[in-house]
C-alpha cells in the first residue's frame, strides 16, 4: 500500500549540538556523518511491476456519474474581445520564442568550455555504471509462473527455470512499435488470460496502456492512451483512470468479455483532487482514491461484483487523510483523523465504514513519519521513522501485540566524505536540498556520487520543513505560511557545515531540482556569499506568477503546499517575499546553471527564462558598478533540453545532463579547489 505523503530539525527547542559517526563500505573509506543544526528563532513579517500500489451544475466532489455533463454558454454571457486577445498572445509568443532563441545561441556560444571536462566525466561515470550493482526489475509470482521484465520485454518461466534462463516471451515493445517507450507498470489478471502494461516515453506525461491476451501466441488485445493508473477487478474486467494535462479526475471500466464495452463510473470535480486506483492485497477491493494535498476521500469497488456501483467509505472532510487496506471484513484505514494530526492505524466494519465507526489499532508517537504500511492475514507490517531512526512495526491481528526493530540512523543533515581525505575546510562541497510537498530528500545511491566521494568531495543532504523525514508535522511546519522555515534551515545547515570544518563558502556549491529550486533560488538572493556555484534541474522559480494562472495544469492543486495568492492578499505578500524571480537584486551572485525542458508541463519554460534573464542582468549590473574592484563575474547558464521531461529520463539523457552539470561545477570551483582533471580509477 502506499501512502502519498530533518538540517535542521531545526527547531527552536533543539539545543545545541549533537552528531553521530558511522563508517560504511567494506574498504572502510567512506565516512557519514548525521549532524542536527540550531535554528535560532527568526522574526520574519509575513511561507510506482508489483501489484502493489504505489461543467457549473451543483454536484458532490466527487460523484458516481452514469451520465455525461454539458455545459452551455449562459445567455447574455459576455465574451472577451477577440483583437485584445490575440494580440496579448501573439505578443507573449514573439516574447517567448526570442528569449528562447537568445538563450539556446547562448549556450551555443560557451558549451564548448565545459565539453572536454563533460567528455571525461562521462567516460568515468560509464566505467562505474558497469559495476553498479543491478538487482532487475521486480517478479511477479502466480502460483508456478513468474513474470518479470527485461531490456524492454516481458517474460514468462516457470518458478523453478526462471534463474536457468528458461522463458517465454510475452511482449516486446520494439516488435510492437514501441521501441521509444519503457515499461512503467505490469497488471496480471487474476486467472492469467490477460496482461496489461503501461509504457511511457521520456518526452510524455502521459503512459498508454495495453492490453495483451495471453496463451501459447500472445495477442494485443486493446490499447488505451493517457492512462495513469489501472488493476483488474475480476479476470476480464479493468479499472483504469485517464491522465490530461497533469490532472487524473476520471475511472473507466472495460471489459473483455464476449460484449466488450467501456463506461465512465466516477468524475471528481475539485480540480484540486488527483484520482488513482489500488488493488487491496488480498484483492477483495478496488479503491477509488480521490486525493488533495490536505483531504481525501475513497469509494469501494467489490471485485466479488464488479458491476455495481462503487460505496462510499467516508465522505472527505477537510484536513482529514486516508487509506484503505482490507482483511476479515474490516477495514484498515491509515488516517490522520483525531489528535495528534499525525497517521494512526484504524479499523472499521465493512459495512459501517463511517468515521463514527472508526477504531483505533495504533497511534504513531510524536514527529513520527509513517513510509509503508503491508497488511497480511495474521498481522501487518508497518515502515516508521522516527526522531532519525528507521523501525518496522509489526502488529499481531492476533496477539494484538507490537513489536518494534530499529534499523540504520538518519537524522536532519547526512554528511558523506572519503575518510581518507585530510584538510577538509579545503575540500569541495555539494549540499542537496528539496523541502516540499512531505517528500524526503533523495539520497538514492547513484554513480556520480560515488564518483564525486572518490575525488574529494563533500556531500550533504539537508532534511529541511517542508520535506518529509520527520512525519506530517515537518511537513506542515515548512509549507504555505511556513515556507520561509525551510530557508531559515537551509541556511543554518550550510552555516554549521563550515563551521564543522567541511568546506567553506568558496569551495561549496548547491544543488536542487523541481520545488527544491524555491529555496535554493532564495537562498541565493538572501545569503548568496555562503556558495560558489549552483546547478538546478527543472527548477520552481517563479512560485508567484504561476500561482496567479489558475489555467497551469497544477496550479489550483497545489494551492494546499503554496496557499493562494488570488484570494489572500497577506499570502501574496508572504509569497512574493521569498519567491525566487521576486526577490533578484543587483548583487554579487554564486554562478548558475539551470537545466530546463522545452515540453515540461509541470515547471513552464516561460519562468524558467525570465528568471534567468533577470538574474544575469542583475549580476551583470552588480559587476560594472563594482568593476574597479575586480569583483568576480559569475556565469548564469541555461541548457534548454528539447527531449526529456520533468520526470523521466534514459540512463542516456541522465548521464548527459549529469556529466554538464559536474563539468560546470568543476570548472567553477578548480582555481579555488585545485582539483585534478585525471580523475583515479575505482570499481
Amino acid at each position: 500500500m502506499k501512502v502519498r505523503m530533518s538540517c535542521a530539525g531545526l527547531r527552536n527547542l533543539l539545543q545545541g549540538l549533537s552528531f553521530s559517526v558511522r563508517y560504511y563500505s567494506k574498504h572502510n573509506h567512506l565516512q557519514t556523518i548525521c549532524l542536527y543544526s540550531r535554528i535560532k528563532p527568526k522574526k520574519c513579517r509575513i511561507l510506482d511491476c508489483s501489484g502493489s500500489t504505489c461543467t457549473h451544475r451543483t454536484v458532490p466532489p466527487g460523484s458516481i456519474l452514469p451520465w455525461r455533463f454539458f455545459s452551455c454558454k449562459q445567455e447574455g454571457a459576455k465574451i472577451p474581445s477577440k483583437r485584445k486577445q490575440n494580440t496579448s498572445i501573439i505578443t507573449s509568443e514573439l516574447l517567448y520564442e526570442n528569449l528562447l532563441k537568445s538563450e539556446q545561441e547562448n549556450w551555443n556560444n560557451i558549451s564548448a568550455r565545459y565539453k572536454a571536462m563533460t567528455e571525461r566525466i562521462k567516460e568515468k561515470l560509464e566505467e562505474l555504471h558497469k559495476y553498479t550493482f543491478n538487482s532487475g526489475s521486480p517478479r511477479i509470482r502466480f502460483g508456478e509462473n513468474v513474470y518479470f521484465e527485461e531490456d524492454g520485454c516481458i517474460f514468462l518461466s516457470k518458478a523453478d527455470d526462471v534463474d536457468e534462463g528458461n522463458a517465454d516471451t510475452l511482449f516486446s515493445t520494439e516488435d510492437l512499435g514501441f521501441s521509444d517507450a519503457f515499461i512503467q507498470r505490469i497488471r496480471i489478471s487474476p486467472d492469467q488470460r490477460y496482461m496489461a502494461i503501461s509504457l511511457k516515453s521520456e518526452n510524455s506525461e502521459e503512459a498508454t496502456c495495453v492490453i495483451m491476451k495471453l496463451g501459447h501466441f500472445p495477442v494485443m488485445e486493446k490499447v488505451i492512451p493517457n492512462v495513469f493508473s489501472f488493476e483488474w477487478a475480476t479476470n476480464d474486467v479493468l479499472y483504469y483512470t485517464i491522465q490530461k494535462n497533469l490532472k487524473c479526475q476520471n475511472v473507466f471500466m472495460t471489459t473483455f468479455t464476449n460484449q466488450k464495452h467501456t463506461k465512465l463510473v466516477y468524475t471528481e470535480q475539485d480540480a484540486r483532487f488527483f484520482v488513482d486506483i489500488y488493488c487491496t492485497k488480498d484483492r477483495r477491493f478496488l479503491t477509488i482514491n480521490s486525493n488533495s494535498k490536505t483531504t481525501s476521500e475513497v469509494w469501494l469497488v467489490d471485485c466479488r461484483h464488479p458491476f455495481k456501483l462503487p460505496t462510499l467509505v467516508q465522505a472527505r472532510t477537510k484536513g482529514v487523510i486516508y487509506h484503505i487496506e482490507h482483511r476479515n471484513d474490516e477495514l484498515y484505514i491509515i488516517t490522520t483523523y483525531g489528535e495528534p494530526a499525525e497517521y494512526k492505524l484504524m479499523k472499521a466494519p465493512v459495512a459501517s465504514s463511517g468515521m463514527e465507526n472508526w477504531q483505533l489499532v495504533y497511534a504513531l508517537e510524536e514527529k513520527t513519519k509513517l513510509v509503508d504500511l503491508e497488511v497480511f492475514s495474521d498481522h501487518c507490517i508497518m515502515f516508521l521513522k522516527n526522531a532519525g531512526h528507521l523501525y518496522l512495526t509489526v502488529i499481531s491481528f492476533v496477539s494484538h501485540s507490537v513489536h518494534s526493530i530499529k534499523d540504520e540512523t538518519l537524522v536532519p543533515i547526512t554528511v558523506f566524505h572519503n575518510m581518507n581525505s585530510k584538510e577538509l575546510h579545503r575540500k569541495p562541497l555539494l549540499v542537496h536540498v528539496y523541502g516540499a510537498y512531505g517528500i524526503d530528500l533523495n539520497m538514492s545511491f547513484k554513480e556520480e556520487k560515488l564518483m564525486l566521494i572518490e575525488e574529494g568531495w563533500i556531500l550533504a543532504y539537508c532534511h529541511v520543513r517542508g520535506g518529509g523525514e520527520l512525519g506530517l508535522s515537518w511537513h506542515k511546519d515548512g509549507c504555505q505560511h511556513n515556507k520561509l522555515k525551510g530557508l531559515h534551515d537551509l541556511k543554518a545547515c550550510i552555516t554549521l557545515l563550515h563551521e564543522l570544518g567541511f568546506s567553506q563558502p568558496k569551495y561549496t556549491a548547491l544543488a536542487a531540482a523541481s520545488a527544491g529550486g524555491v529555496l535554493a533560488g532564495a537562498l541565493c538572493n538572501t545569503d548568496p556569499e555562503l556558495i560558489r556555484a549552483v546547478v538546478l534541474q527543472a527548477p520552481f522559480v517563479d512560485v508567484l506568477n504561476a500561482m496567479m494562472k489558475t489555467h497551469l495544469p497544477l496550479t489550483i492543486e497545489e494551492q494546499e503546499e503554496w496557499g493562494n495568492p488570488l484570494a489572500d492578499e497577506k499570502c501574496m505578500e508572504y509569497i512574493k517575499s521569498y519567491c525566487p524571480y521576486q526577490n533578484i537584486k543587483t548583487q554579487c551572485y554564486p554562478s548558475v546553471f539551470i537545466t530546463a525542458y522545452e515540453n515540461d508541463q509541470r515547471i513552464p519554460l516561460t519562468g524558467v527564462l525570465r528568471y534567468v534573464q533577470k538574474l544575469r542582468k542583475a549580476a551583470l549590473d552588480h559587476a560594472r558598478r563594482t568593476s574597479e574592484k575586480g569583483n568576480w563575474i559569475p556565469n548564469i547558464v541555461l541548457d534548454i533540453q528539447a527531449n526529456g521531461s520533468h520526470c523521466d529520463s534514459s540512463w542516456e539523457n541522465s548521464l548527459n545532463e549529469v556529466a554538464r552539470h559536474l563539468a560546470f561545477l568543476n570548472k567553477e570551483l578548480e582555481e579555488a579547489c585545485h582539483l585534478h582533471h585525471h580523475m583515479k580509477s575505482c570499481k
